[in-house]
């Protein structure tokens, strides 16, 4: 199967402007397409940063999923946190991946960081994996990123 690239945002529906009141023919019906960027992190070993994806400018984050699909097997503690580079816990606080388990942050009440335009700058969205010992040898989890691109909200998250 193909793959297209376009440099976004995408925008559906026919309608760009209202000039009427009539749904249907003069009532402004377009919207922003759902953008999703998913990435597998290991969960063995030493602690480590994994490079989820790059978020693009006045993008608003609307879900982030953590999917642990093996458990961790470290002897103690195995977590892993959503963030950025400057901020490890940004989007999603320390979880912990020892067993097979959906964390989302669309179950709770959407935080200011996750309801919030980006910013005028892409962010790096990374998971930081911390483990006790660092002596696990199973482990791996699925990070996804839901975001709407450009969205451009009134509200502006500051990154850091």
């Amino acid at each position: 199967m193909g793959i297209t690239t376009f440099s976004g945002p995408i925008k559906a529906g026919g309608i760009s402007q209202t000039t009427g009141t009539t749904v249907g023919s003069d009532v402004r019906n377009v919207g922003s397409v759902m953008m999703v960027q998913s990435k597998e992190v290991d969960t063995t070993g030493a602690s480590a940063n994994t490079s989820i994806g790059v978020i693009p400018a006045n993008s608003q984050i609307v879900a982030i999923h953590l999917d642990a699909l093996v458990a961790a097997d470290d002897t103690n503690a195995a977590t892993l946190s959503i963030g950025t580079t400057t901020n490890a816990t940004a989007f999603l606080s320390a979880t912990n991946v020892k067993s097979v388990a959906r964390t989302s942050t669309a179950s709770y009440p959407v935080s200011l960081a996750l309801n919030a335009d980006l910013g005028d700058t892409d962010v790096k969205v990374v998971g930081v994996f911390t483990a006790t010992d660092g002596d696990g040898t199973a482990g791996e989890a699925l990070v996804t990123v839901e975001y709407v691109q450009n969205n451009d909200t009134e509200r502006t998250f500051v990154v850091g």
